[in-house]
């Protein structure tokens, strides 16, 4: 079989591809039906094929018969996803012969949706995205009503922070939720590099804790959040400390804090995700050390 153009663009941006797009490549059927047996294409649904590498998500997307939403959208798009596990994908109200996310030739109705979530609100703008996802506005609305209100915000700083949506779209978005979710605008700020930060920002804030986040201290650089004036909470994640290199670079940052009487506490997506009590009274008892000018050590790594 001759290679494709076409073919070879199901590994890029268009990852799912019609059998009439197959065709117009110069494709035959009988080319199409090879490339499927010899593992070179998958078919998905019918008419619709994909690279045998292309996500899972996006595959059982449109196999059961929708586009990618929600935090599975988010994760496409590119900002902050909280609950990546599962496929989060939208349905049109007269979608029909709904396929199982695992077996084309199943029937929806009939099969076990191993945890896919359906959404069938309607959207935003059903235009906007890709055929196989739906819009950054649209996976916004979505998520502030699937998701708890501090992932939500943490996808709505990124989303601004990331130019993925922009401060006019908060408006539509906001239209689009119950009355209920729309205090979440006034939490907003894109200023954040990630999206735990915000889901920290938010725990701290809601503890009734004053802290500033991404705040320039002379001689040190910017900081993550400074709480309460006097403890430096810095968000570690592994994709930040790859290389011995920048674990020289935070401790160097945390000798210089030191010096300047901060406090510092470096804290792990794992801790402010899964653990935030544990977080909260951490930062608790260095406030206290703060207030009450102990000379316990200035720094927790």
């Amino acid at each position: 079989m001759a290679s494709s153009p076409t073919l070879n663009a199901v590994d890029g941006p268009r990852r799912i591809l019609s059998r009439a797009e197959l065709l117009a490549s110069g494709m035959t059927g009988r080319d199409i039906t090879n490339a499927v047996r010899d593992n070179v294409l998958v078919r998905v649904r019918r008419d619709h094929y994909a690279a045998p590498a292309t996500d899972r998500h996006t595959l059982e997307a449109v196999r059961i018969g929708g586009r990618l939403a929600c935090v599975s959208a988010a994760a496409e798009i590119g900002f902050f996803a909280f609950d990546a596990q599962f496929t989060h994908l939208h349905l049109s109200r007269e979608a029909s012969r709904l396929r199982s996310p695992k077996d084309r030739r199943v029937p929806l109705a009939l099969a076990h949706r191993d945890g896919v979530e359906l959404h069938w609100w309607p959207l935003i703008d059903a235009e906007d995205g890709t055929r196989y996802c739906v819009g950054a506005r649209d996976a916004l609305s979505q998520i502030i009503q699937c998701q708890e209100p501090r992932f939500a915000l943490a996808a709505l700083d990124t989303a601004l922070h990331e130019r993925k949506i922009f401060p006019t779209d908060l408006a539509t978005i906001f239209a689009q939720v119950p009355a209920k979710y729309r205090d979440l605008r006034t939490r907003i700020d894109a200023r954040v590099d990630a999206g735990q930060e915000t889901v920290l920002r938010d725990l701290l804030r809601q503890a009734g804790f004053r802290c500033e986040i991404q705040v320039a201290i002379p001689g040190v650089g910017r900081v993550d959040v400074l709480v309460e004036g006097c403890v430096v909470l810095e968000a570690d994640n592994r994709l930040h400390h790859k290389e011995w290199s920048e674990h020289v670079r935070d401790r160097t940052r945390d000798r210089l804090l030191a010096a300047r009487r901060y406090l510092t506490l470096r804290v792990l997506y794992q801790d402010i995700m899964f653990d935030p009590e544990g977080v909260i009274q951490a930062v608790r008892e260095l406030v206290d050390i703060c207030r009450n000018g102990s000379d316990r050590a200035s720094s927790f790594a």
